[in-house]
Parts: structure tokens; C-alpha cells; sequence
């Protein structure tokens, strides 16, 4: 599969949108449209191929289902990892397993971004002082938002863009020159990278007041074969009362 420049482009965007910190989407570019499923959805609607895109970005989210980003650190980037991970993939016709990998590696330079973001915002927000400091706030408010997402859009749009478009055959012809062995260890490891982000999830739900509900979903889908939808939605339902019931406890005390 090859990716034209408009795709490049449009692919570029799905990972701006996703970018923790822009405002287009409110809290949901920062919480749902970076992860790997979702981004893999996009790309693959992009690409022809929305299916495919679900799977690849499924078979990406797992290894980052316990990532967060606490106190400005950036361990790795979901949202570049989900983008390029699955466009990469579906344009080579890999395997979930081996895109994992991929988008493992890819993940850790979105840190990079990040910080690049962080170090140059750090000027608008000094000029942005300078505006409050004076009264403009027309200025000040320009200055809190179209500089920054200009320079986002600029870091996060164009070398996505790039590395789709000119890397799409090159991963293609990665992929045909492996031979049996080496795609087999990609495969392996791309099985065993989930695991990870399984277990890490699971110690932060393994307590006295979590673990049960993990308990009543596992008997649920394992002996009652529910299907993994209505168990979410149940789920849904009993955290949205357990919460209720948690606040209310904590305004009678």
C-alpha cells in the first residue's frame, strides 16, 4: 500500500489533535484521541483500510495501557506510536506483532517532542506575562493560543507527514528482505510487549476496592462468555455508582 501526500498529511494531523495540549478537541485530545486505538482507527479510515487500522492500533494501545504522563514527564508518546506504528504497518502489510514493535520504538521520540514543545513554549508564556502585565487581553490570549498550536501543528504535522510518506517504502522493503527468523523474533516480541502493559495495569488495580470488579468482569467473559462490550458497559455503569457513592461518603464525613 502506498501513501500519497495528502494522506501524509491528514495522518500528520490525527497526531497534532491527539498531542496533549490542544485545544480543538478539549480533553479529549489528551485522553482518548492519542491512544493507539483511536489514532489507529483514524489512520486507517486515511488509509482505505479502517478494519486493519482498529486491529494494528488495538494490538499498539496494549503495551500503553498503563502509560501516564505525571509531572510533565513524557516516558513515551501513544499518540506517535498509535499514528505512525499503524500508517507504517498497513502500508507494509506487517502483522499487529510486528507493528508493536515498531511503534514501541517510535513511541520513545515522541518524548523528544514533548520537550522541544515545552522548551519553546516557555517564550509565549514569558510574552504572554508581558501582555497581562500591560492590559492587552487581546494580546494576552492570542498569545496563549495561536503561537503555541502554530508551532505544534509545525512539529507534530510535517515530520509525521515525512516519515509515512518517504518511510512507507521503506518499510515495505524491510519487511519482504526479512527472512523467516528475524520476522518470527519481531513476532514474538510483539506478543509479549502487551503483556506488559497488561500486568501494569493490573497493579493498579489490584486492590481490596477495585480488585473484585476485575473479578466479576473476568468470571463474566471466561465461564458466561459476555461479550467484552456489555461487560465495558456494565463496568461503565457499577464505576459511575461506585464513584457517587465514594463522594457522597467523603462530603458526610
Amino acid at each position: 500500500m502506498s501513501i500519497d501526500v495528502f494522506q501524509a498529511i491528514l495522518i500528520g494531523v490525527v497526531y497534532y489533535l491527539g498531542f496533549n495540549g490542544t485545544p480543538w478537541l478539549t480533553n479529549l485530545g489528551a485522553t482518548i484521541a492519542n491512544r493507539p486505538l483511536i489514532a489507529g482507527t483514524l489512520v486507517g479510515y486515511i488509509l482505505g483500510d479502517p478494519v486493519t487500522g482498529c486491529v494494528i492500533g488495538a494490538a499498539i494501545n496494549l503495551p500503553f495501557l498503563a502509560t501516564i504522563s505525571a509531572g510533565g514527564t513524557v516516558p513515551m508518546d501513544p499518540g506517535l506510536a498509535g499514528t505512525i506504528g499503524t500508517a507504517l504497518a498497513l502500508a507494509a502489510g506487517a502483522t499487529p506483532q510486528v507493528a508493536v514493535v515498531l511503534a514501541v520504538i517510535v513511541g520513545f521520540f515522541g518524548s523528544k517532542l514533548f520537550a522541544l514543545r515545552m522548551t519553546v513554549d516557555i517564550k509565549f508564556l514569558h510574552m504572554a506575562d508581558k501582555a497581562a502585565a500591560e492590559g492587552d487581553y487581546r494580546k494576552l490570549v492570542f498569545l496563549n493560543i495561536v503561537p503555541p498550536q502554530l508551532f505544534l501543528a509545525f512539529i507534530t504535522v510535517i515530520p509525521v507527514a515525512l516519515v509515512v510518506y518517504f518511510g512507507a517504502d521503506i518499510m515495505t522493503m524491510a519487511v519482504k528482505s526479512l527472512s523467516a527468523t528475524p520476522l518470527h523474533v519481531l513476532t514474538v516480541i510483539g506478543g509479549i510487549l502487551p503483556a506488559f502493559g497488561i500486568a501494569m495495569n493490573l497493579r493498579a488495580i489490584v486492590s481490596k476496592n477495585i480488585i473484585l470488579f476485575f473479578l466479576i468482569g473476568f468470571i463474566l467473559q471466561m465461564y458466561f462468555h459476555v461479550p467484552i462490550i456489555v461487560i465495558s458497559i456494565i463496568g461503565f455503569i457499577i464505576a459511575v455508582f461506585y464513584i457517587e457513592h465514594s463522594m457522597k461518603n467523603e462530603g458526610a464525613r
